[in-house]
């Protein structure tokens, strides 16, 4: 039985960090040269991206006051039990399709994406169980450098990136 359930509140917490890692990592991305990047490197592009997320997340920022408790107790077990890498990476690539377009549902609330989440790791092994501490791992889903993993594209080109701290992330 995990004692410690997630709230609203911490799923707000989580995309409020988000979104503000999201905007450190556009002002890190401003301080490098230019010679940091590829030829190829398409900087409106980049900045529509980052924009885009964010304003994705404030469209969903309002609506996680209504995420019933069974969908925090679903939240709370995959916290819990599903390493965070893992988790992060299925988040990206969830926030990838909404952004992009290529997603065709309707996802304009916490609680759908939430639910696509759930949906989209449910049966997925987890490996052996983790018992961590849901909050904790669930701010863990976060990567502060580089939330979006853009560095990882090979038209960006421009390697390491800074690491930020996000326990130092402000609250937004």
């Amino acid at each position: 039985m995990l004692t410690e359930q997630l709230t609203s509140g911490d799923v707000q917490t989580f995309l409020k960090q988000l979104s503000t890692a999201i905007e450190l990592d556009q002002v890190n991305v401003d301080s490098l040269p230019r010679e940091s990047f590829s030829t190829t490197y398409d900087d409106s592009r980049w900045r529509t991206w980052r924009h885009d997320h964010r304003t994705y997340i404030e469209k969903l920022l309002p609506t996680v006051d209504a995420i019933p408790p069974v969908m925090l107790e679903k939240m709370t077990e995959i916290a819990a039990t599903y390493e965070p890498a893992h988790v992060r990476s299925i988040l990206q690539a969830l926030f990838a399709e909404i952004v992009s377009g290529c997603r065709a549902d309707d996802l304009d609330t916490a609680e759908k994406f939430f639910g696509a989440l759930v949906k989209e790791i449910s049966g997925q092994r987890h490996g052996s169980a983790r018992h961590a501490d849901p909050r904790a791992s669930l701010l863990q889903w976060l990567h502060a450098t580089d939330p979006l993993r853009i560095a990882h594209d090979p038209e960006v080109g421009h390697g390491q990136v800074r690491h930020l701290d996000v326990a130092n992330l402000r609250r937004a």
